[in-house]
């Protein structure tokens, strides 16, 4: 797992270094010009714009101010250039590119907990400056001529900027307020102030100052724009706790100060902290700093042989093209590939160990097979080193897909004027990565189904005195090789009858039928495509698609989907997965004399079969596990297997208990082979109907089995009656349907 530092160090490499790539197309084209207009096209001055302007909130966001400011007069400068007031020239490039190497040393200076290299910022600040007015002629800013905070600029929003800009052009003055307030009138405090300065100016903005509050209080800096001098506005102001401060203004071209510590995370403020001591300039060319300490406003002098009007600043000798970001980025089909690289070297892995076995049988190559065995058993663990490794960089935690389910809550839950908190638990809990993608749209269908079906309007909820607010709840944890997840809320619940009603009326299940359904046979009807008690569709839901795009979305990534849910109190849905699908470990069981591979994860134990322990109840056979009533289910007649000529089935079989979620099924096979790491291959399109195999595998020896789908199996076989067979194989198959 990265940190927050590491996380915004990684995307904002990326983003500078997509910038670098449009400033050397750029580059090429001004060079084809040969001096002349050069034929850019726009959409690489737009992506240089809209680079620098992510990496300003990006920045401002995680509280690095320093490269916001910088961003912030970075990005007027682009704005010139794509709305053409401004021409690119090579002056303007090479203050581009050096825009690009001070990124580079902001970085490296975050990574390492180093001081910001204020100088060279102050230096390149001053060249666009520079480089903005000879480029085009293009007003500066008024933004830089004021002594603002560097991290007020990254922090206002677009509105803001826009009346600090419109005031300031206007020759209107800035002003500070400083005011305290008790955190238990701070409401009303803060309407009294804006009550009393309207009508001697406009208040840009507000945020805390970080300074003067306590556990009781707390201190905001308010930036005023007003005509009034300072002495009226502390007149018609003051008040206990309050200060005000004239903004001053700069010299020729903006200097910042000494920005808030960065920590990520913390907001910019409007406060001047200390300026900090100076540092030595070693990084700055002698001669660079000469001009600087002279007065020159541009950071360098003439070079000799170059234009007198040339933007001249020094490149420090500091200056790295090394990266400093320590995350990759990889595309998960390149690490698809090397696990089915990792699968193929577990089949020579076995294969090696059999030979072994083989070879250490014979007494005269007892040595030889003593070195084998040493080699085999280094690679078996090299490969699980390396197996583990490749899993361990596909896993990310389940909360990149819960802080999207986080907007959707609060956005539907305005929509539909209903007031919902959502909880969230176990967020850091890590699936696989393809797990994670695929688990998006099944999660949303089953809070979209919690807000609609679920929570009661407000009126319901205080007849049967329930809080106001509804509750959501997302919980995630890893039970063994699954990973589980519950959505639960505290609406209304389903109704039982009214389901087991639409589901006779629509011809699923008979009258006599539905008398034996157990509560979660019949609330499994929910899953069916087109299945909805709601006598009309809303916006949200009701038109019977969802709840079956979840079970089939579930079951494709070897999961189940189980629902609990009682009239009144709530409904409580769970998401039991494998924690990844890239590779596996399987037992190999013979079958009708054929292999296939079940997953590892979902069988619980392995015994003896005894014949005259069966019994059958309702048509189904069962024994007995520790008490507890076990159905079976013979693989060989489920799939129909004849068994070659002039074989019967063995004298010794084994029943394989499997698991899924709270359901248990033993399955009967002829013989066990062993434990076996897979990767699952597809079977391709026109074996995708066939139900019960989630696809195929090599097992050794260049033979190949299917890898059984043992939710299938376990779903397919424990519906009773006819009616609920189908039921059962709906389940499997189709898509489109919605709980109630």
């Amino acid at each position: 797992m990265i940190d927050q530092r590491d996380e915004f160090i990684s995307e904002a490499q990326e983003i500078i270094e997509g910038l670098s790539r449009d400033l050397l197309a750029l580059d090429a084209a001004l060079k084809r010009a040969g001096g002349g207009h050069p034929d850019t096209d726009p959409d690489v001055v737009n992506d240089a714009f809209r680079a620098v302007h992510t990496l300003k909130g990006l920045s401002s966001l995680f509280g690095v101010a320093r490269m916001s400011t910088l961003s912030h007069h970075l990005e007027d400068l682009l704005d010139d250039l794509r709305l053409g007031r401004s021409e690119i020239t090579a002056k303007v490039l090479d203050v581009l590119f050096r825009a690009v190497d001070v990124y580079n040393l902001l970085l490296v200076a975050l990574r390492a907990g180093e001081p910001e290299p204020q100088r060279e910022v102050d230096a390149l600040l001053a060249a666009l400056g520079a480089a903005t007015s000879s480029a085009g002629g293009a007003a500066a800013s008024p933004l830089g001529d004021y002594d603002l905070d560097p991290g007020l600029l990254g922090v206002l929003t677009e509105y803001e900027e826009h009346r600090l800009r419109t005031n300031l052009q206007q020759g209107v003055g800035l002003f500070r307020i400083r005011a305290r307030f008790e955190l238990a009138t701070i409401d009303t405090g803060l309407d009294d102030l804006k009550a009393r300065a309207k009508p001697h100016g406009e208040i840009i903005t507000y945020l805390p100052s970080g300074e003067g509050g306590d556990a009781d209080a707390i201190e905001l800096d308010v930036l005023l724009a007003s005509r009034q001098t300072t002495d009226v506005l502390r007149s018609v102001l003051s008040g206990p706790g309050l200060s005000i401060d004239a903004v001053s203004r700069r010299g020729a071209h903006p200097q910042l100060s000494e920005p808030p510590p960065t920590v990520l995370g913390e907001p910019a403020r409007l406060t001047t902290p200390p300026s900090a001591p100076e540092e030595p300039m070693r990084a700055i060319p002698a001669r660079a700093r000469d001009a600087r300490e002279a007065g020159d406003p541009v950071g360098g002098g003439a070079a000799p042989g170059r234009d007198e009007d040339a933007v001249a600043l020094e490149g420090p000798s500091g200056l790295t093209i090394r990266g400093v970001a320590q995350t990759v980025r990889v595309d998960i089909r390149k690490l698809d590939h090397l696990m089915n690289i990792v699968a193929e070297l577990a089949i020579v892995r076995s294969a090696l160990g059999r030979i072994t076995d083989r070879v250490r049988g014979l007494p005269e190559l007892r040595d030889l097979g003593m070195e084998l065995h040493r080699l085999h058993r280094s690679l078996d663990r090299h490969l699980g080193d390396m197996q583990g490794g490749i899993l361990e960089v596909r896993m990310v935690p389940l909360g990149q897909v819960f802080d999207k389910l986080a907007r959707v809550v609060r956005q539907i839950s305005r929509e539909h004027d209903k007031d919902i908190n959502l909880v969230i638990t176990g967020a850091e809990t890590e699936v696989d990565k393809l797990i994670v993608e695929e688990l998006s749209d099944p999660l949303m269908h089953m809070i979209r189904n919690a807000i609609d079906h679920g929570i009661e309007p407000l009126d319901a909820r205080r007849q049967r005195g329930k809080p106001d607010t509804g509750t959501i709840a997302l919980n995630a944890y890893q039970k063994g090789n699954h990973v589980v997840i519950e959505v639960q809320d505290d609406g209304a619940g389903i109704d039982e009858e009214r389901v087991l009603a639409t589901a006779q009326r629509r011809g699923l299940v008979t009258p006599e039928e539905s008398r034996n359904l157990l509560p979660r046979e019949i609330l499994g009807f929910i899953f069916l495509p087109g299945f909805s008690t709601k006598d009309g569709a809303s916006e949200l839901s009701g038109r019977g698609v969802g709840m079956d795009v979840v079970k089939t979305n579930i079951g494709r990534l070897g999961g189940v989907v189980d629902v609990q849910s009682e009239l009144g109190i709530g409904t409580k849905m769970t998401v039991t997965l494998p924690i990844t699908l890239a590779i596996i470990s399987a037992l190999v069981v013979v079958v009708g004399g054929r292999r296939y591979a079940l997953p590892l994860a979902s069988v619980l134990e392995a015994l003896m079969f005894d014949p005259f322990a069966v019994r059958t109840i309702e048509g189904r056979e069962v024994t007995s596990l520790r008490g507890q009533t076990l159905a079976l289910c013979r693989l060989e007649a489920l799939f129909g297997l004849a068994r070659p000529e002039g074989t019967s089935p063995p004298a010794r079989q084994f029943v394989v208990v499997i698991g899924v979620g709270s359901q248990r099924l033993g399955c009967v096979v002829d013989s066990l082979i062993g434990q076996q790491d897979i990767v699952i291959k597809a079977l391709g399109k026109s074996l995708q109907g066939v139900r019960g195999f989630t696809g195929a595998t090599e097992l050794g020896d260049q033979n190949v089995g299917l890898v059984i789908d043992a939710p299938a199996i376990v779903e397919e076989m424990l519906v009773p009656s006819e009616a609920g067979r189908l039921v059962g194989q709906r389940r499997l198959g189709a898509a489109g349907g919605e709980a109630s």
